[in-house]
């Protein structure tokens, strides 16, 4: 298959109907992938693993903290993908893609900046600092908010979508900040990326660096978190999708009545 019948049947998903069943077959399988990997990682990680020598328990948020705050940055990038999509092919589907994924990002974002208090009021003596990342984030929270309600705030869906999609293009300024802002402002009190410089168990690294013990559970709640974000996505989609093929159908009655 050449390269052009790829993509052409990749576009092939950008049917409704398509996108209806391929989602409806593979919803199953990321439920139960996802609710297996966050049990298994969650359970492993705050009942299984000891406390660190310097952070003591609250170390284990990074189980919670570290996963939402990725796919919070991530959701926002996807969104963006998707408004590209609209943008140039006039998919449906992408621009309710990207609706869908609009609240489950608010979530993501909610529970990263909630976890990040939590764990920076021992550690820093605050729940919170104007540091880079931790403003950008803020700031990234506020734009999940304002694309949801810009895209309640108007009634012609086309338009909608082509608004919230310039948002979601300025918004991913703050997007790239949250997660870049440690390389940038040096002087910031955030931890610089940590997750994939494994440290040995032992050893003075182990300040900056994730240790085994608790790296091993800290990817599978990483993946299970990918997992639902994936999930909870196409089920808004297909659940966007249904809803705009209701409003259609009332309307057209509407009109012959």
């Amino acid at each position: 298959m050449t390269i052009t019948a790829k993509a052409n049947s990749l576009w092939e998903y950008a049917n409704p109907r398509k996108f209806l069943a391929t989602s409806e077959r593979l919803l199953p399988f990321f439920w139960l992938a996802s609710t297996t990997c966050l049990v298994v990682g969650l359970v492993w990680g705050f009942f299984f693993t000891p406390d660190d020598y310097k952070q003591g328990s609250t170390v284990k948020i990074i189980y919670l903290h570290v996963p939402s705050a990725l796919m919070a940055i991530n959701c926002w990038l996807m969104m963006l993908a998707a408004s590209l999509i609209w943008l140039v092919r006039r998919h449906h589907v992408s621009a309710l893609a990207a609706r869908a994924a609009a609240p489950v990002g608010i979530v993501f974002t909610l529970v990263a900046l909630v976890t990040g208090a939590i764990w920076g009021q021992p550690m820093w003596g605050s729940w919170w600092a104007w540091d880079p990342r931790l403003t950008s984030f803020l700031i990234l929270f506020l734009f999940y908010l304002g694309y949801v309600a810009l895209w309640e705030a108007i009634e012609d869906p086309d338009t909608a979508a082509d608004l919230t999609s310039v948002l979601c293009l300025v918004g991913s300024v703050f997007a790239i900040l949250s997660r870049y802002a440690v390389n940038f402002w040096n002087q910031g009190l955030h931890q610089g990326a940590s997750v994939m410089r494994v440290a040995a168990v032992t050893g003075s690294d182990t300040e900056e660096k994730v240790s085994n013990i608790y790296f091993f559970p800290l990817m599978l709640c990483i993946v299970g978190f990918v997992l639902l974000f994936i999930a909870l996505v196409l089920y808004r989609t297909c659940t966007e999708i249904r809803a705009r093929r209701i409003k259609a159908l009332l309307a057209r009655e509407r009109a012959n009545a």
